[in-house]
């Protein structure tokens, strides 16, 4: 799976305010709605919790389906955030991008698809492999 659409451009601009309903909303038996909104939040202020290091990537393809991601959702990626063991992360090897979840193991890095259909990468160890960022948000439609 590659990234098709990266947009290297950060995150930032003026607030959006959007208003909120009052109380959760259940999944399970419906309950009474509510005929009012009494507040609102800043979806900048949940979803970028650091604008200089965020950024947003389209993903192209389904190799990560079963971690949630499907071909033409949004990556929210921070570029400040140390990579673990099971992150998803966008990573460049040998100059190409690909998302996909970092596994550090005995033998060296495995980059890991999330769908059956796909092999795991492991990382040659003369391969040229950098990080690129942290995956923590995807914006995924539901139409």
């Amino acid at each position: 799976m590659s990234i098709c659409d990266l947009r290297a451009v950060p995150v930032r601009g003026p607030s959006l305010e959007v208003p909120v309903l009052p109380t959760s909303v259940q999944a399970g038996f419906p309950s009474p709605a509510l005929d009012f909104v009494h507040e609102s939040i800043n979806l900048q202020d949940h979803l970028v919790y650091d604008p200089p290091a965020t950024f947003i990537a389209r993903v192209s393809g389904d190799s990560m389906l079963e971690a949630g991601i499907s071909d033409g959702d949004q990556l929210l990626i921070h570029k400040g955030t140390r990579p673990r063991d099971g992150d998803v992360v966008i990573a460049v090897l040998d100059g190409q991008f690909t998302v996909k979840r970092l596994r550090l193991t005995g033998t060296g890095v495995v980059l890991a698809a999330a769908n059956p259909d796909y092999p795991d990468i492991d990382v040659p160890e003369l391969s040229e492999l950098s990080i690129w960022g942290v995956a923590y948000m995807c914006l995924h439609s539901l139409r």
